[in-house]
């Protein structure tokens, strides 16, 4: 079998994914036919990162699933001429990624580690951090990355209470879901991580409100997507103390601007979104995985909902 397989995701990406992709290609007994260009009617997959490369899909007459190098795609599902299926990329050394970042800053802030490094000790403060037993942490989001974090959190022995917007039972993970169930796992937190998609319905979902529900001193941790949070409203429980503390690696705009205030405040940490990312050793044997399926005519792997915009 020879699919023409169409990269639309950058010229650089493609000098760094076209070997590994030939691979897993042929580890997936396909012949590699990897292109940059073709005519539309000749193209049976495309690989694309939302943003880098095709617009307008109707041309693609012949193309039997559009294949993202990225796990969010709030940026192409809502795309009117995208007919075709659409598979997010579910990547596990992406998912390892991101459970180091997440339990590192949680450990980070759980322990306190702020007050000893790059600063002067003033007086000898000999606080000594609760136990994780005893430190309730939030995931916001029960999908691959946030139960891969939630886990390993819990196997470190915090008490991870789990909130996604339908309902969802995970053995050792107390899952709530829906208005109420957010309020009640925010009202118990005093570290909240949001791993959620970005929809319409998510869109500022830790907005003012939210916050307020948080108890006194809580950290708040975002390698999701920005526009989750209302920035003013994180900005002002900040500035009031409310919150104790904001570590993010997504913005609304990237690269974040130099003259956003959430590079110079004291109680925010800023990272340049890279708590987690598609490495191409791994991601191509998804992407092979899945031309494999669609010329086996057997069902995708992380096929998105239209409807759900994930």
């Amino acid at each position: 079998m020879t699919p023409t397989i169409l990269f639309s995701a950058g010229a650089e990406r493609f000098d760094i994914y076209a070997a590994p992709l030939e691979d897993a290609l042929r580890r997936a007994g396909l012949t590699p036919h990897l292109v940059t260009e073709a005519a539309p009617e000749a193209v049976d997959y495309i690989v694309v990162a939302p943003g880098s490369g095709i617009s307008d899909f109707r041309p693609y007459t012949r193309c039997k699933a559009v294949l993202s190098l990225w796990a969010g795609v709030e940026r192409i599902v809502g795309n009117p001429t995208l007919s075709q299926p659409l598979c997010r990329m579910v990547d596990t050394a992406l998912e390892a990624g991101m459970v180091e970042y997440v339990t590192g800053h949680v450990l980070r802030h759980h322990l306190g580690m702020d007050r000893f490094i790059n600063r002067p000790l003033a007086g000898w403060d000999a606080t000594v951090p609760p136990l994780a037993s005893e430190r309730p942490v939030a995931m916001l989001g029960l999908g691959a990355l946030g139960l891969a974090c939630a886990r390993a959190l819990t196997g470190l022995g915090f008490p991870v209470l789990g909130w996604s917007r339908s309902p969802r039972a995970v053995d050792d993970i107390a899952c709530h879901h829906g208005v109420e169930g957010l309020s009640e796992v925010l009202a118990r937190a005093q570290i909240a991580v949001t791993l959620l998609p970005l929809t319409p319905q998510t869109e500022n979902l830790l907005d003012a409100a939210a916050m307020a529900r948080m108890p006194q001193g809580a950290v708040l941790i975002n390698p999701g997507r920005g526009a989750l949070i209302d920035d003013d409203a994180l900005l002002a429980a900040l500035d009031a103390g409310h919150l104790g503390h904001a570590t993010l690696d997504v913005f609304r705009t990237e690269p974040l601007p130099d003259d956003h205030p959430f590079r110079s405040h004291p109680r925010v940490t800023v990272t340049p979104h890279i708590a987690a990312a598609t490495r191409p050793e791994t991601a191509a044997g998804v992407i092979a995985e899945n031309v494999r399926r669609g010329e086996a005519g057997v069902p995708f792997l992380h096929l998105v909902d239209r409807a759900r915009g994930y």
